[in-house]
């Protein structure tokens, strides 16, 4: 149920996340999901890959800052109010949401957020008890 994420330090100039994209790509390593957000000087790219030991690897050997994090992938149903379901249990839990992206799919007709909480322990805890099905890193690679 955790899953690592590469955060990515860019600067913010044209050019550098296809600079990311194709060294990962020449390296067979494959984007599952990602995330960007960026300031007027610099971006964090978040990405879960296939390979998260080889990207971190290839990236800091290119230059690049990065940081391994933890965070949560869900599965929700692809219905309107689905992720408001997941998100009261986490209120009801007390659990504060730091960021979240999601993607939906479609073949399995099921949304997948991946969350990073504050505190990740009770966060596990918060929606097990809740019965929301967490996603193992292999299987959220499978998708």
């Amino acid at each position: 149920m955790r899953i690592r994420q590469i955060s990515v330090f860019i600067e913010n100039r044209a050019g550098r996340l296809e600079t990311v994209a194709k060294l990962l790509g020449d390296a067979g390593i494959n984007i599952r999901a990602l995330s960007l957000a960026d300031t007027s000087d610099f971006g964090i790219l978040r990405l879960i890959v296939n390979q998260p030991e080889a990207a971190s690897e290839l990236l800091r050997r290119e230059g690049f800052t990065i940081r391994l994090t933890e965070v949560v992938a869900v599965e929700i149903p692809d219905v309107p109010g689905g992720l408001a379901g997941v998100l009261a249990i986490l209120g009801r839990g007390g659990v504060n949401v730091e960021y979240m992206y999601a993607f939906v799919e479609k073949a399995r007709g099921k949304a997948v957020v991946v969350f990073r909480f504050e505190n990740f322990d009770a966060a596990v805890r918060t929606l097990e008890a809740g019965s929301v099905r967490l996603l193992k890193e292999d299987e959220l690679l499978k998708l």
